[in-house]
């Protein structure tokens, strides 16, 4: 039999991610009493995952990503409350008000947002006029990030993804290219 691979309390912990310039460590702490939940708190940047001693190995690295995400999207999430990302976005989007749609659309918040699934890069709650772009887009080129925010704002004019909607879209000249793009990445993750 080979080690164990499962860090456990008295061993250094093995899973490190970086996080801007941070190290999360992550120790898999296993219990006896614990049955059926899991849980993790962060201490001093070390992430404790608490499971029960009858988890399998496979199961035990599915939580330590699943731990290793979930304070990934904490720190992004705090990152951009604390930063000027929000504001960027705001300049932005009047920005492209301006340009695509005459200065038409109003909205009452448009922000970043940690919660898009791996495939969905935007959402726009045409009732509320709330738009929410994925975080991820930050990191992607400007032409895609304005993509994304004209295909929501084009929403505030027309909801449904029908031929009128996509007219406004199209205004954007980068939209093929931009579309591309995101099917790829969406493709890779």
């Amino acid at each position: 039999m080979g080690s164990n691979p499962i860090p456990r309390i008295n061993r250094k912990p093995r899973s490190k991610i970086l996080q801007n310039t941070t190290i999360m460590d992550v120790k898999v702490i296993k219990s006896e009493k614990r049955r059926r939940t899991i849980s993790a708190k962060r201490i001093n940047g070390e992430i404790l995952l608490y499971v029960s001693n009858s988890l399998s190995s496979e199961k035990i690295e599915k939580y330590i990503e699943w731990a290793k995400k979930r304070f990934e999207a904490e720190d992004r999430k705090k990152n951009l409350t604390e930063g000027d990302a929000n504001k960027n976005l705001e300049n932005t989007a009047k920005e492209l008000n301006r340009e695509y749609f005459n200065n038409e659309l109003k909205w009452s918040k448009i922000e970043y947002s940690t919660e898009q699934n791996s495939k969905m890069f935007g959402n726009c709650h045409t009732r509320d006029k709330i738009i929410r772009v994925s975080d991820r887009l930050l990191k992607m080129p400007k032409f895609v990030h304005d993509y994304v925010v004209v295909h929501e704002l084009a929403h505030l004019k027309v909801p449904a993804h029908n031929e009128q909607f996509w007219n406004f879209v199209y205004k954007y000249s980068m939209t093929e290219r931009a579309r591309g793009y995101l099917m790829a990445v969406a493709m890779s993750d």
